[in-house]
């Protein structure tokens, strides 16, 4: 099967997705769960492999019904074939006359030939496993009495199990129907409509990866011990290769992330498990989010124009797991623009750095241009040159809201 599989990508290209049954020869879905060769096929060509559900033929129904018509148009007539090599001329000579010679109704009379496409943009090139063919078995080895018992033995190669020698593990599981996996009792939610696919985990102590086809989907946080990861390398693992983490363009560890979110109605967005105040004019609006250690900086994603800052409520680890994150770009160089209502006594706070612009100001609105070095205040007297004490970004670009006064009462700030 694997050999028929590996020619025919090789013919016409890698698909986005496979869609098989739960035959053995695809899955080890009913058994430990570990990988079979298509599955690895499948993994590392970044081919979605789905698997139908138990007992449900119509799923594949298209090729079930050309097995009605392979046997109308051709079995039922064809008497005994002479030996193997005549029984696939014959299949061979039907599925031309079907692809390229017969009119088909559903196709407003066209050939299926005609609809075919290989798969030319393929970008990288196709990766395929060494899949031996015509080995001796190991019972058919022992030589017989009509053969010469000096003569030397042929070798029949054995599949040498990988040793774990420690770090993190792959390992392969299918989704079932629930679309709930269980991994060494705890469980990971894909949901059903990921039923079927193979997804591959990336696992240490530390952090839990998860991808399906090539494409990180989920990270969280393990739950493995050092006993669990060896015996996921007994039971199908494997030695992990490079952690599935994006890697900053200088190829170390990111410092900075960033994620793309689309702001909800109520000016929120999602980061992992926390949900994070944007802004409400930005509702509706898609964003890009800066992730520092401490600081989250609000972009536009086409003009990299700051919008936002926000204090950072995610953890290092929580920082890890964060869908779609890619290495931050640098932040702009140029000077931050922040509003702040200056309070009764006469001053603001920028940046945890206390600026005193006076009792005349009182109450109104102030614009200060953060730099690196100083602070820059438009004043209605003119602008005000601050050195600058403190290195924390800035966390807010609006003033404060002011509170809303019972009747009758004037606003006290």
């Amino acid at each position: 099967m694997c050999t028929a599989f590996a020619e025919a990508l090789t013919k016409y290209g890698v698909p986005e997705e496979m869609l098989t049954d739960n035959g053995k020869q695809f899955t080890d879905r009913f058994g430990h769960g570990g990988e079979v060769l298509f599955d690895r096929i499948c993994r590392e060509n970044g081919i979605a492999h789905r698997l139908t559900q138990p007992a449900s033929p119509t799923t594949t129904g298209k090729v079930e019904r050309f097995h009605q018509t392979l046997r109308r148009g051709l079995l039922d007539d064809a008497g005994v074939f002479v030996d193997l090599a005549a029984a696939q001329a014959a299949v061979d000579g039907f599925l031309h006359e079907y692809n390229t010679d017969r009119p088909h109704q559903a196709l407003d009379m066209a050939f299926p030939a005609d609809r075919f496409r290989p798969n030319t943009e393929q970008l990288l090139p196709l990766k395929l496993p060494t899949i031996r063919t015509g080995q001796p078995s190991p019972l058919s080895s022992t030589p017989s009495t009509e053969e010469d018992p000096s003569a030397p033995r042929p070798v029949v190669p054995q599949k040498i199990p990988t040793r774990w020698v420690g770090g993190a593990v792959e390992f392969e599981r299918v989704v079932p129907p629930s679309g709930n996996l269980q991994v060494c009792g705890k469980q990971f939610w894909l949901g059903p409509g990921r039923s079927g696919l193979t997804v591959t985990f990336w696992a240490d102590t530390d952090v839990i990866h998860l991808s399906i086809a090539g494409t990180r989907v989920k990270s969280l946080r393990s739950h493995l011990s050092v006993n669990d990861l060896a015996q996921l390398a007994r039971t199908g693992g494997r030695p992990a290769g490079p952690s599935p983490l994006p890697l900053a363009p200088n190829g170390g560890p990111m410092d900075a992330v960033e994620v793309d979110r689309t702001v909800n109605a109520a000016g929120h967005v999602s980061l992992g498990h926390h949900v994070v105040l944007a802004a409400e004019i930005l509702a509706g609006r898609r964003v890009s989010i800066r992730v520092d250690e401490h600081v989250l900086m609000f972009f536009d994603p086409d003009t990299r124009h700051l919008l936002r800052t926000r204090p950072n409520p995610l953890t290092p680890t929580e920082i890890l797991r964060l869908r779609t994150a890619r290495p931050a770009a640098q932040p702009p160089t140029d000077p931050v623009t922040v509003q702040r209502r200056v309070s009764a006594t006469g001053v603001v706070m920028v940046t945890g750095q206390v600026i005193t612009l006076g009792r005349y100001h009182a109450g109104k609105n102030v614009t200060i241009h953060v730099h690196d070095t100083h602070l820059i205040a438009d004043c209605d007297d003119g602008p005000r040159t601050i050195k600058r004490t403190t290195d924390k970004p800035v966390r807010n670009l609006k003033a404060d809201r002011p509170s809303k006064p019972d009747a009758g009462q004037p606003t006290v700030r």
